[in-house]
């Protein structure tokens, strides 16, 4: 993710991880389509001049078909001003491979 920031080849090589009709959610709200995705991404990079991602490694979710990773983000916004936020990545995949949730 945070080298396909600067570098288009990256940039394609992260949007091959997930299938064309992938389902995610931000801030509650659920979004559709690849494309969707893409200006999600496009428009982190916009907001912040640099980011730092680091995360623990995906783990299946025992019981489910899901996987999930803890993540923490370091980062300066385009504005100047450094964040720092956590989370947790949820995942699905569908029959070839490709993250579809």
């Amino acid at each position: 993710f945070d080298q396909s920031r600067t570098s288009e080849q990256a940039f394609e090589e992260l949007v091959g991880l997930f299938s064309d009709d992938i389902v995610f959610v931000l801030n509650g709200h659920e979004k559709q389509g690849i494309e969707n995705w893409k200006l999600f991404v496009k428009m982190v990079f916009k907001e912040n001049a640099d980011i730092k991602h680091m995360f623990e490694g995906w783990k299946a979710v025992e019981g489910t078909d899901k996987f999930e990773t803890p993540w923490a983000v370091c980062g300066k916004r385009a504005s100047g001003s450094v964040f720092t936020q956590t989370g947790k990545d949820i995942a699905k995949l569908d029959d070839s491979g490709k993250i579809s949730y």
